[in-house]
């Protein structure tokens, strides 16, 4: 049996969550995996909500993804049904079917048609989910939902993760207070391109799909898709991010031009919170790690050498060994398949510049780079000396605790 997962020393607590306008939610044991504990979610809607949604680049996604996506082009949502422990990946026609019987019964419940509901699964892959039992369970549970259950919410939908997962913003319309809260979960086959991550966000903003959906994919591409816990890309990625128009603003249009700036400045600190929640969940996890490239020949190549060097096997043994092996982190920028040249190159951790132009810094004192990486806080700066692309990525070290954790995983 699978022994109890200790909390990550990078834990954060939950942030107060107020009651948003037009959303209710609450949790229920379906006993689908877990016993004991709660495993599915449900969010109501009020009429009306839009949605948008971002999706894994996995190509073999789970059933749910697959729902989701077909949903979305309705471009308005009623409920959101999710489970942990089962992620109904790779179960053929028995998962189409799991999807079906649950957005039947969740849209009964709510006075929807299926196609407004949407759904999500977290868990082991290529098992039967039941949905007996979890259609069973879904009476009962709308009949508690409740506006201020985002807590309970954000416990339910976990499986690995040590910690529940939310953030809280607020931004203004048109002169008009609007309130974005937000709980996600994850903690290893993350490496999110749009891991097994899963975020769900509401705001009680009135503001039309299409303009919703642009600000979701901005958001997404500076938060989630620029984390790594373990270069895996889940089959379930799912963000969603659902409007209910109850704050009272005036109209934002389908094009809405500066009158959401506010909005999607909120809504970008609000993901990369929770992005970087899940990273400091990372499975065995006990250092935070930000990497930062700079001089590379565009922001995208920037980008794909910080992804090699965060996720290099290499690279993070030695951080959660506390080695300031800089060789590694060279290593990771060769590798990477982007313009680079060894004789520009410079590598610093902690502020503290060990080599730069190709050789080891005159006099470099290793002494406070090995008190850097002592903390659970690790910084890491490359410049390729090339042109003016940059990139800033997030990830953790790799330890033994995610051997442990992954190998007993279905135990």
């Amino acid at each position: 049996m699978a022994q109890a997962i200790p909390v990550s020393p990078l834990k954060v607590d939950l942030p107060p969550l107020p009651p948003l306008k037009g959303v209710r939610l609450g949790v229920a044991a379906a006993g689908l995996r877990y016993q004991g504990r709660p495993d599915v979610m449900m969010m109501e809607f009020a009429p009306g909500t839009t949605v948008a949604g971002v999706f894994t680049s996995n190509k073999c996604p789970g059933a749910p993804v697959d729902w989701c996506r077909q949903a979305l082009k309705g471009e308005t949502a009623r409920a959101l049904v999710v489970n942990a422990g089962n992620a109904n990946v790779f179960t053929g026609r028995a998962g189409v079917e799991t999807v079906e019987a649950t957005a039947a019964a969740a849209g009964a419940l709510v006075g929807s048609a299926p196609s407004e509901v949407f759904l999500a699964s977290t868990g082991v892959i290529g098992q039967v989910l039941p949905h007996a039992k979890l259609t069973a369970a879904l009476p009962a549970l709308h009949a508690t939902l409740k506006e201020t259950g985002w807590a309970d919410a954000a416990r339910g939908i976990m499986t690995t993760d040590t910690f529940p997962k939310a953030a809280a913003r607020t931004a203004t319309i048109h002169g008009t207070k609007v309130t974005i809260l937000g709980i996600a979960k994850g903690s290893g086959m993350v490496a999110p391109d749009m891991a097994t991550m899963l975020c769900f966000v509401a705001t009680d903003a009135a503001i039309p799909a299409a303009a919703l959906q642009s600000a979701l994919r901005r958001g997404v591409e500076a938060s989630f898709n620029r984390t790594t816990v373990d270069s895996d890309t889940s089959t379930s990625d799912t963000v969603l991010l659902f409007a209910t128009g109850q704050a009272g603003h005036d109209r934002v249009s389908a094009f809405p031009g500066d009158a959401l700036d506010e909005f999607q400045t909120q809504l970008d600190a609000l993901l990369l919170d929770l992005a970087l929640q899940v990273v400091r969940d990372g499975e065995g996890a006990q250092k935070l790690v930000r990497v930062g490239v700079k001089g590379a020949t565009s922001d995208s190549s920037a980008k794909r050498v910080a992804m090699a060097i965060a996720n290099s096997p290499l690279v993070k043994t030695a951080i959660a060994g506390e080695d300031a092996n800089w060789g590694r982190i060279v290593m990771a920028v060769g590798k990477a398949g982007e313009p680079a040249d060894r004789d520009r190159l410079s590598v610093a951790i902690g502020g503290v510049w060990m080599a730069r132009d190709g050789g080891v810094v005159e006099g470099y004192d290793e002494a406070p780079v090995v008190a850097h990486m002592k903390g659970r806080e690790i910084d890491i700066e490359v410049d390729l000396g090339l042109g003016r692309g940059e990139a800033t990525v997030w990830t953790c070290d790799l330890t033994h605790g995610y051997i442990d954790i992954n190998g007993s995983y279905r135990s």
